[in-house]
């Protein structure tokens, strides 16, 4: 059995989950969130989700764990939200936005400006002698990770010298450079 599908999820207060037609709906107070889920039995009671698999078949025991965790980032999601920082590290880098709108400057001839969808909060902090940082806040998992990665592809970080976009606390494997 699925270690990670047979435990159940707890719903905290303030949050509402339905489910109608093999689409499971929840409502927080950062926003609604919904998805669609077939051939697994979902139940409800007591502020407590649960998760069958009709059988042992392969298709059945990926799809179990799976739907388990969806569900529960989407629970926390719309509790809690989940945050993504980027770090731009390189002379000359730096990231500005207004309202959605992310301009980023990472040493191309021109800037790379970016709109973001309304569900995803962008912020910038560039600080003197500091490398900027660019938050993205939002109820959905998924599509603050898209966003993140998007930007990050933009200049991911290079083994030499570290410079690129880079996730906050991510640890790059380093080369060392040319042998004198």
């Amino acid at each position: 059995m699925s270690r990670i599908g047979k435990s159940p999820i707890t719903v905290p207060e303030g949050v509402t989950v339905n489910i109608n037609d093999g689409i499971v709906t929840v409502k927080g107070k950062l926003g609604e969130l919904s998805q669609e889920f077939s051939e697994i039995d979902i139940t409800i009671e007591d502020g407590v989700i649960t998760l069958e698999r009709p059988s042992d078949k392969k298709e059945h025991k990926a799809k179990h764990g799976l739907y388990r965790a969806l569900i529960n980032n989407m629970i926390e999601g719309v509790s809690k939200g989940f945050t993504h920082e980027l770090e731009l590290v390189g002379v000359g880098y730096r990231a500005t936005n207004q309202g959605q709108k992310l301009d980023l400057a990472v040493g191309y001839s021109h800037n790379i400006v970016l709109d973001l969808a309304p569900e995803v909060k962008v912020e910038t902090v560039s600080d003197k002698g500091k490398n900027p940082i660019v938050k993205l806040t939002s109820h959905d998992k998924q599509l603050v990770g898209q966003i993140a990665a998007k930007i990050r592809s933009f200049r991911a970080p290079e083994p030499y010298k570290g410079k690129g976009i880079k996730f906050k606390g991510e640890q790059l494997r380093r080369k060392a450079g040319k042998s004198a």
